[in-house]
């Protein structure tokens, strides 16, 4: 089957880059339609999205599901849509050039940026949102005027399935086509002549597909992860902070890029901040073993994982909080969920603070003074998102301006990747390249430079066309 498939990316590929030439760059109108169908598909779908997330994790929050996997991918549509003519303008640029400056536009000299459609874009998702991130980049690919092939992820079957049957009803294979299979589908695919390739998932893996992009020059989106660190700073609401970390560390069960990783805490508000942790979580999972409101870790494998990662902390020293307010007993379980769990005073040679968590664990370290925690942050890699809590905009901005991350929040965790304005990537480690509105149109574009020469030759003018000096000033034979 791997190898039928793997012919059949070939065809397609071969058939998307044969129309993107052929036809053209498509207009406003055609782009619209491909992203009103995007719409329309994952409407229709929205309760068979859910179903097949429940299939695939054991149980998903069939909230957060709606709202990260319909919702969330219909927005970027909708904003493509609302910007798109602006989007497609060419945009003016000044024609100058040392030393004539602006005058080279008073003679008639022009310049500008024309964006056209890369040709064909090829999109590896993860299996953590298996639909929103298959789909919400298809906003600024199909505004760029791109043709798309997908391959989701193995680890989630039934959201591959279903998003495999949505675009073969909605579109021809010649706009854009799924393809679902094993890593050897994947290792295949990732060495495709794309006209531009995405890739969201692990940093290790995505340096296998790099080193296969690289074979052809392909260029490349990486969205990546990391261990995204929260800063709260001594001026923050400490029990509020702690209800923001906890809400974004328990929403899908932590299996978020964007997930925050680890806590530096100032050491005076150690104890109240794990109380506030503790309090919280218990208030919205006063239970979690039955409870369709937790999400379950995706397989075994990860499962044990992250277990592993505990029985190391523990082994090491670190002091383990698991927050489980029914006393639950979660050795015998249906399916693989693990309560959300504190770990005070990691070390860094423990697993936990050297691996990305992917898992509803939190570290917490302490601080003195808040230098430490950007020299702990900038000691490390650079993390896609950072965030920051506290009312001193001083503070605040010491901890922004030297610290590089992908992104920001502040007073608040993952929120920024909600910002259809701002772009969405991530620096080094945890990725290159950005996405989201107008800078995904512009990810997904080239874009082409156009200069119309003045009627005035102006490297005669300026002495640069031979000969370069006169009769008289040239040295005799």
């Amino acid at each position: 089957m791997s190898n039928e498939t793997i012919q059949n990316m070939h065809r397609v590929l071969e058939l998307q880059k044969n129309l993107n030439i052929k036809e053209g760059a498509p207009d406003i109108k055609l782009r619209t339609d491909r992203l009103e169908r995007v719409i329309s598909m994952v409407t229709k779908n929205e309760k068979a999205i859910i179903a097949a997330l429940q299939e695939d994790f054991g149980n998903r929050d069939p909230v957060m599901t709606a709202a990260t996997e319909v919702a969330s991918v219909i927005g970027p549509m909708e904003h493509a849509k609302k910007n798109l003519k602006k989007w497609m303008k060419t945009e003016k640029r000044k024609a100058a050039i040392a030393p004539l400056g602006s005058a080279l536009s008073l003679l008639g000299a022009k310049a500008e940026i024309r964006y056209q459609p890369k040709g064909v874009v090829g999109a590896i998702s993860p299996w953590n949102f298996p639909l929103n991130l298959a789909l919400a980049p298809l906003s600024g690919i199909l505004a760029a005027g791109n043709r798309v092939m997908l391959k989701p992820s193995e680890l989630t079957p039934s959201s591959s399935d279903i998003t495999k049957s949505m675009i073969e009803e909605y579109f021809d294979e010649s706009e854009m086509a799924v393809f679902v299979g094993d890593p050897e589908v994947g290792a295949a695919f990732s060495g495709l002549a794309f006209d531009h390739l995405i890739f969201t998932g692990g940093t290790a893996i995505a340096k296998h597909v790099m080193k296969a992009a690289s074979e052809n020059l392909v260029p490349l989106t990486l969205e990546l992860g990391g261990k995204s660190p929260v800063v709260i700073g001594k001026s923050s609401k400490i029990k509020e902070a702690a209800q923001r970390v906890m809400q974004g560390k328990t929403m899908n069960a932590g299996q978020i890029c964007l997930a925050p990783d680890y806590a530096l805490v100032p050491e005076e508000n150690i104890d109240e901040f794990v109380k506030a942790a503790v309090d919280v979580t218990s208030e919205m999972y006063p239970d979690m073993k039955d409870n369709e409101d937790f999400t379950s870790i995706i397989n075994q494998k990860h499962y044990d994982r992250i277990q592993g990662y505990l029985a190391d902390a523990k082994e090491k020293g670190a002091e383990v909080v698991e927050i489980n307010p029914a006393n639950e007993d979660f050795s015998q379980q249906p399916h693989h969920k693990i309560p959300p769990t504190l770990v005070l005073n990691p070390t860094d040679d423990m697993q936990i603070m050297r691996e990305e968590i992917f898992g509803p664990v939190l570290p917490i370290k302490t601080y003195s003074d808040v230098s430490e925690t950007v020299d702990y942050i900038n000691s490390k890699d650079r993390p896609l998102g950072l965030y920051y809590f506290g009312e001193d905009s001083k503070e605040k901005d010491y901890v922004l301006n030297n610290t590089t991350s992908g992104g920001v929040t502040v007073n608040d965790v993952i929120s920024h990747i909600q910002m259809e304005d701002l772009p969405f990537g991530g620096v080094g480690p945890s990725g290159m390249g950005s996405y989201h509105g107008h800078d995904g149109f512009k990810e997904f574009s080239h874009a082409k430079a156009v200069y119309k020469q003045t009627k005035i030759n102006l490297m005669k003018l300026a002495g640069l066309v031979p000969p370069y000096k006169k009769k008289e000033d040239k040295p005799s034979a």
